[in-house]
């Protein structure tokens, strides 16, 4: 089944969230995406008011970059949201723009190594295991989180072959981005699925695909991109409004194109029973 959803970027300021979230859902939506940009927004608070704003809307977060978070902190933060609100986070994790990083001192040598010290404890905390590791970037001594959410997926934002493979193997899901053409994603979802065989692992992957469109495009022409990548194998498409120059677009239509979102949405995925 195709979950479709709309992404509020951090060129629109935080304090227009509340009407488009709620304009999401009223338009029948099922997913609102967030980004956790450096020095725009944050990924965790508005996330957690969407949810709290909202009945039934599912919230992703794509991403929180590895570098910028201890990860600990940023199990506790998942496993609090994922108990207030079960079935309804979507938390992905990535590299997070290396730029960035090294703004702020937190530039990994191996951003892959990272990665899957990270995301390998992450998956084990959020399992509610009692985890000690210690590796080049990732120590933890008898770790263990008090609170662990019954179920919650684990996403990892991926791009280049490397990081595909590796979110396969430590990941439930990919987050392709907005720039990814369905040739390019089918290569992606390939790539990420053989390493997910090589690993052992039965699990479907999920896979979430943003799509940056303008933000005055037409309802027939966003179904034809939708389904130019569902076709592919993308289970979540999440759609970005840009500009006429290219930057996402931080007016007023962005509620014009969650509207349209909603039309497709009517139309791609089934009524429920």
């Amino acid at each position: 089944m195709t979950h479709i959803g709309v992404i509020f970027p951090p060129d629109q300021p935080p304090e227009r969230l509340r009407e488009v979230a709620l304009a999401t859902e009223e338009a029948g939506l099922q997913e609102l995406w967030l980004w956790e940009d450096c020095f725009a927004e944050s990924g965790m608070a508005p996330a957690a008011s969407v949810l709290a704003w909202t009945e039934n809307l599912r919230v992703g977060v794509g991403l929180f970059p590895v570098p910028l978070r201890n990860v600990a902190l940023t199990a506790m933060e998942i496993a609090t949201i994922a108990r207030m609100f079960p079935g309804r986070l979507l938390p992905g994790i990535g590299h997070g723009v290396l730029d960035w990083m090294g703004q702020v001192g937190a530039r990994a040598a191996s951003p892959l190594t990272l990665l899957r010290e990270y995301g390998t404890a992450l998956r084990r905390l959020l399992d509610g295991e009692n985890v000690t590791t210690e590796g080049r970037y990732v120590t933890l001594r008898d770790v263990q989180l008090r609170w662990p959410p019954e179920t919650i997926p684990l996403l990892v934002g991926a791009e280049g072959p490397k990081t595909l493979a590796l979110a396969g193997a430590i990941g439930d899901g990919i987050i392709l981005t907005g720039g990814t053409g369905p040739e390019t994603a089918e290569r992606a979802i390939s790539t990420a699925r053989q390493a997910r065989q090589d690993a052992g692992i039965d699990s479907e992957l999920d896979v979430v695909s943003f799509l940056s469109v303008p933000s005055t495009i037409g309802a027939d022409d966003l179904a034809t991109k939708v389904a130019e990548l569902t076709a592919v194998g993308v289970d979540r498409v999440a759609v970005c409004g840009l500009s006429e120059d290219g930057p996402p677009d931080g007016s007023e239509r962005i509620l014009a194109l969650v509207e349209t979102v909603g039309q497709i949405s009517a139309e791609v995925v089934p009524a429920p029973e």
